[in-house]
């Protein structure tokens, strides 16, 4: 079979040729219009209760993500100059483009009692004008008596002070994000230099922002460094710049596609999908060194007496004939590896295991209609360009392993049982723990920022609970056990060390019962029964005048309650306390809840972003806990079909467990968390270090089919014959996945150096363990 596919290939390279120009000309044109993701992907599926939750959620109040921060401490806010520049750095920012509102402390409002209308008004503390000192502290003096703000626009032990701005949600889903961020951030370094202040930002749509960035800068720099670097290492082994250059000409394809694939499919470059161009480097160049080693070895054993020409074609042909089959189920384990991604629900994985599975298959078709075709329109190689099969210092390498493999057998199994020993003691070890930007450097200033806020102000990530009453207008004022319920479980929120003070609907009526009794702070407080009869006329209990409009307080609340006043919302900013923590403390809010609003009556849910956060990684981690499971059985039928023997097919998995399992110990013993940045490395190590397993079995079975020889001979012919490009490719693999430790990104470059410690140990496993494993378990065929 794969002899006619050799003919087929070499009779019409030509017109396979224009047809791979053709298609990656298509691609080519798609890949021009691939965007970057301004999307918080989805990591759990639609049909998920929690995801479901959190859609209602956003119908009823709005978005919970979209908001900026900006924080400074000083103790000179309420100098007249700096206080100006201040208000003036606070309309600069509301007319950004896509600013939807700014709540600042010029900005703040305060609830003031009129008794002739019985209404409740709200009015300015500051006027909107350059105020003098004395203006200013007589507001200030205003400001600070007001409980209301303290805690969420200011910290009075700190003297900080901060700023929320929202920002549409259409724009932050879009590219138009970077500028609208950029601008906010130019105007509030503008103010800082000016001041001396250092200026500190933080919230959802800067990190995520922040995050997009650096993916699309890192993708680049990672696709030039690995392209660059396996151009080096290329030139070094053959010694041939057109061998480099045919090469570099497969994966540069290769990744041509990938990026036009994710533009055919309709997906965009995300912090998952950002590492498949790299990957497509990694991958495809061990398909070329492949190919390239057995034409030359092919060439160097063709019969003299032929010409030039005849020789060359004799070894292309040996070459398609031999490699074909090896690298095709090749890349199908490493398909299958990644591809086993999209059989989960989270799209994120989705989209990086469909893509990446369908190009590592292109791969093959690639190398095999381009490199048989350049090379057939090459001179013959050269001597210099053979010379790395004589490596001396490899074969000497090669004979050490030979050695081992034929006489060492016992000592090879005490050793591996040692260290497995000790790697299982570590995967006791191992945590299972994520962090929102646990992924960026300590001394990222997005990390630094937000540490700077946690301390300030116990953080800015949004948490939500919503509070159903099971009827509509069950939220009225009187009675107001309602709101008595709900002030008790915000209590108990804001004792918690890692929560700031929520805001609710009982903030709002505690800061109208101060204003009824004339401002007096010590009046901030839910009202009583007896404040309410006071109160009622100025509430408004049904949320309109006598006009029929809205009264300002209505106005206050209203985003706090739905429109049916069946549900209350309670705002929570909390700290990034990871997905080990988070559980504790919504369980802990949860029993706490249950022993304030009785079950049958209320129905109370926990949502946001930190929750679906929270249920994502988790998805993520299960996703590919369940994937590799799936690749590994994938692979086996593809290897028990291949090899058609249930011993070959030990042969071939055992040597690929203990790599993993190894690395599990490590990362345990390391305190590298399970999270799914890491627990990715496992199904991309399984997929390609298979690679190296499959490469050196077809090799034998291959001899053992054609040969005579007792299995220990061809072991160490297999040994001699595949060592030198195994130890080839496993240094580029090595080289490419190192390349990702320079990353800003923990994950990437726990992916990178944690994948490299796998490829190594497979190489070891599968010259030197997986030889002598063949020994114990083959028998010559008779």
């Amino acid at each position: 079979m794969w002899g006619t596919i050799a003919r087929i290939v070499l009779k019409f390279r030509w017109i396979l040729l224009v047809l791979l120009v053709l298609a990656t000309a298509l691609m080519a044109y798609h890949a021009s219009k691939v965007q970057l993701s301004y999307e918080f992907t989805r990591a759990i599926p639609t049909d998920n209760p929690k995801y479901q939750e959190y859609q209602e959620f956003r119908k009823l109040f709005g978005e919970d993500g979209n908001l900026m921060v900006i924080g400074i401490q000083t103790k000179d806010l309420f100098q007249d100059k700096f206080y100006n520049d201040y208000a003036a750095l606070v309309k600069n920012i509301r007319q950004v483009k896509a600013v939807e509102d700014v709540l600042s402390i010029p900005g703040a409002a305060n609830l003031l009692r009129d008794s002739a209308s019985e209404k409740l008004n709200a009015g300015a503390v500051f006027p909107d004008r350059v105020l003098s000192q004395h203006e200013l502290d007589s507001c200030s003096a205003i400001f600070l008596s007001l409980p209301f703000y303290q805690g969420l626009l200011y910290n009075p032990a700190t003297s900080t002070w901060m700023m929320a701005i929202r920002i549409n949600k259409d724009v932050l889903n879009s590219k138009a994000r970077n500028e609208v961020v950029a601008d906010i951030v130019a105007a509030g370094e503008a103010f800082g230099k000016k001041y001396g202040v250092e200026m500190h930002y933080s919230g959802l749509p800067l990190i995520r922002t922040n995050m997009a960035t650096k993916v699309a800068s890192e993708m680049q720099w990672f696709l030039l460094g690995s392209i660059v670097l396996s151009a080096i290492i290329l030139l070094l082994f053959f010694r041939s710049i057109s061998a480099m250059t045919l090469s570099l000409a497969v994966v540069i394809i290769g990744v041509v596609w990938s990026l036009g694939t994710l533009e055919w499919f309709g997906y965009k470059i995300s912090l998952l999908t950002a590492l498949i161009s790299p990957l497509i480097v990694v991958i495809g160049i061990p398909n070329c060194i492949y190919f390239l080693n057995k034409y030359h070895t092919a060439y160097n054993d063709a019969d003299p007496s032929l010409g030039a020409k005849e020789r060359k074609f004799a070894a292309l042909h040996m070459m398609i004939e031999r490699m074909g089959v090896v690298t095709l189920f090749c890349n199908i384990a490493a398909a299958i590896g990644f591809a086993v991604f999209g059989l989960t629900k989270s799209e994120i994985l989705k989209e990086f295991g469909i893509v990446a599975g369908i190009n590592i298959m292109a791969l093959f078709f690639i190398s095999i209609i381009l490199i048989p075709a350049v090379l057939s329109f090459l001179p013959s190689p050269k001597p210099r360009h053979t010379k790395y099969l004589d490596n001396k210092w490899l074969l000497n390498v090669l004979d050490k392993l030979e050695v081992w493999s034929l006489h060492y057998q016992k000592q090879i199994y005490i050793v591996t049982g040692i260290v497995l020993i000790v790697a299982v003691a570590g995967i006791f070890k191992l945590r299972t723990e994520g962090f929102i930007v646990d992924d960026l450097p300590k001394t990222d200033k997005i990390y630094t920022d937000l540490k700077f806020f946690e301390h300030h102000f116990k953080g800015v990530m949004p948490l939500e609970i919503v509070v159903d009453t099971k009827k509509k207008n069950g939220l009225r004022i009187n009675p107001l056990s309602h709101f008595e319920k709900i002030d008790s479980l915000s209590q108990f929120i804001a004792s918690q060390s890692e929560m700031a003070r929520p805001l609710s609907i009982v903030e709002g009526l505690k800061f109208a019962r101060q204003a009824y009794y004339n401002g007096d702070s010590a009046s901030y407080g839910l009202p009583n029964s007896f404040d309410i009869a006071f109160l009622a006329e100025y509430l408004g209990s049904k949320g309109n005048d006598t006009s029929g409009k809205q009264n300002n307080f209505t106005r206050i609340v209203r985003s706090f309650m739905d429109s049916t006043r069946q549900r209350a919302r309670i705002s929570v900013n909390m700290a990034d306390v990871g997905t080990k923590r988070l559980p504790e403390i919504i369980d802990s809010l949860n029993q706490r809840s249950k022993q304030i609003f009785d079950t049958a009556k209320y129905n109370i849910q926990f949502t946001g972003t930190s929750v679906t956060f929270l249920e994502g990684s988790a998805f993520i981690i299960n996703g590919l806990k369940e994937s590799i499971l799936w690749a590994f059985g994938l692979i086996a039928l593809c290897m028990l079909y291949l090899f058609r023997s249930f011993r070959i097919l030990i042969c071939s998995l055992v040597p690929n467990v203990i790599p993993l399992i190894i690395t599990a110990g490590v990362m345990g013993w390391a305190g590298v968390a399970i999270k799914p940045s890491t627990v990715l490395v496992f199904s991309v190590a399984l997929g390609i270090a298979i690679d190296i397993t499959i490469r050196f079995l077809v090799n034998y079975k291959q001899e053992t089919e054609l040969s005579k020889k007792a299995p220990r001979e061809i072991v160490i012919d297999t040994i001699h014959k595949t060592g030198i490009s195994i130890i080839y490719t496993s240094l580029v693999l090595i080289a490419g996945f190192i390349i990702f430790c320079v990353s800003d990104f923990g994950g990437t470059k726990a992916l990178g150096w944690l994948t490299s410690l796998t490829l190594v140990l497979a190489t070891l496993t599968n010259l030197i363990f997986l030889p002598a494993l063949l020994l114990t378990l083959v028998k010559k065929k008779k």
